[in-house]
């Protein structure tokens, strides 16, 4: 109860709104027409818009947490998954919102909240959208917002970095590229407590979002704000099979499919045979043979178009 000598807290009558694009995502478009459609939608006499460019990752952490110490209300990242988690790392805990107009290669994060992926229709939807907090994913003290990978999964973004251009055609060469290489070792997981062997994992993905990226649901029924991630399987006991069903990935319909295992944990501790790289959010980052994974509940305020679901 509030102290009737004590006046109410004013309401805010202005916010202020950062820009951050990086220009070296996958798919950028003329940035004269990014600032024209936020212009057109975002800048209103109730609003301070910054516009700034990332020159690097580090450029864009440090830009990020300016952000959140000067008390910018906003953040529009202009980019990809990648830079969507660069710079959201630096946001989380604050009471700066995140958001994106899409440009990168997957556009995860943004398809996953039925962001728009064109320009103009992404800065309106947005700037109708309506203000959230989500959970974040952990491993081993790194924070990812979408997916998680560990298996084929992973080796994935590692051929994809090798591709001179980006795109969803160049990802989709990359798994069929590493698929054929792809050896799978053995993984313990502990999963909320309760111990599995998988022998030959070929997927091994951690979902706290539906999207791999690019329009591929590898988690149907994934929630962004209800405590829990999802660990989805995939053992390498019949490729055949495994490609005859690739096409309930773009379908969202990988439920429906035998051979994919699912569980809901808070916590999952992994032990492998040997050090191995891993996927988050669509990065690659060196990783040892053991790992947890947890979840940090509601801790990133981000900005989604449309209406809250009640």
């Amino acid at each position: 109860m509030t102290d009737s000598t004590t006046p109410p807290r004013a309401e805010p009558t202005h916010r202020s709104v950062r820009v951050l694009i990086n220009p070296r995502s996958g798919v950028l478009r003329s940035l004269v027409s990014v600032q024209e459609a936020i212009d057109r939608f975002w800048d209103e006499p109730t609003t301070d818009l910054v516009y700034q460019t990332t020159h690097s990752p580090e450029d864009g952490r440090n830009k990020a947490l300016r952000a959140v110490e000067m008390g910018i209300d906003t953040m529009i990242v202009v980019g990809g998954d990648g830079t969507i988690n660069s710079i959201g790392n630096c946001l989380i805990g604050s009471h700066t919102a995140l958001t994106t107009i899409p440009m990168g290669s997957g556009n995860g994060f943004a398809r996953h909240f039925g962001v728009p992926l064109r320009v103009f229709d992404a800065a309106e939807a947005l700037s109708k959208g309506y203000r959230t907090r989500i959970d974040v994913g952990k491993v081993n003290g790194h924070s990812f917002f979408i997916t998680c990978s560990l298996a084929w999964d992973a080796a994935i973004a590692q051929g994809f970095q090798q591709f001179p251009v980006r795109g969803i055609l160049p990802y989709v060469f990359a798994g069929a590229y590493t698929l054929l290489d792809y050896r799978p070792q053995p993984i313990d997981a502990e999963i909320d407590g309760v111990w599995h062997h998988f022998e030959k994992p070929l997927v091994f993905t951690v979902a706290n979002l539906t999207q791999y990226g690019g329009g591929a649901v590898i988690a149907p029924n994934a929630k962004p704000d209800d405590g829990l991630l999802e660990l989805v399987v995939v053992e390498n006991d019949n490729i055949a099979r495994l490609v005859a069903n690739l096409p309930h990935l773009w379908q969202g319909t990988l439920d429906d499919v035998e051979q994919v295992k699912k569980w809901r944990f808070k916590t999952l501790k992994v032990r492998r045979r040997r050090p191995d790289p891993i996927q988050i959010d669509g990065e690659l980052l060196k990783a040892g043979a053991d790992l947890e994974i947890t979840v940090a509940p509601r801790c990133l305020d981000i900005i989604a178009p449309g209406e809250p679901e009640l």
